[in-house]
């Protein structure tokens, strides 16, 4: 069994980043979380670790707007409680990583340094999805 905060701390990353994607969009955000507690380095081992681990994913930087919008979610959000079942499920390995091992992304607006001269592996609406990152 999946820990209930794993699961409420996935959703609110996903919402943060990705709730105006579409459903794959929002999965593939899930699986890059999921990609890097796989690898068990210095972006955490756990996935409370590895979404709240600094200037990782900009929705829970304290001065970012999307901060207070996560923080404050609750059931009543219906997005948000479609995005608690989509992280159960991702945590429970019920459905199939749709970004081929990625373990990092940036939407198409900007052009972050970590990137440079990368090939993202899929692109699912407005983010680039890679598995090359060293």
């Amino acid at each position: 069994m999946i820990d209930k905060d794993a699961i409420d701390i996935m959703a609110r990353t996903i919402y943060g980043e990705a709730r105006g994607e579409s459903e794959q969009g929002q999965m593939a955000v899930a699986n890059v979380i999921k990609n890097r507690v796989k690898k068990k380095s210095w972006y955490g081992r756990t996935t409370k670790d590895v979404c709240l681990k600094a200037w990782q994913f900009s929705c829970w930087n304290h001065k970012d707007p999307n901060f207070k919008v996560i923080s404050s979610l609750d059931k009543r959000n219906k997005t948000f409680t479609k995005l608690l079942i989509l992280a159960e499920q991702i945590l429970n390995d019920d459905v199939k990583d749709n970004t081929n091992k990625s373990t990092h992304y940036h939407t198409s607006a900007i052009k972050p340094k970590w990137s440079r001269g990368l090939t993202p592996v899929v692109t699912i609406g407005n983010h680039l999805f890679y598995n090359n990152v060293r």
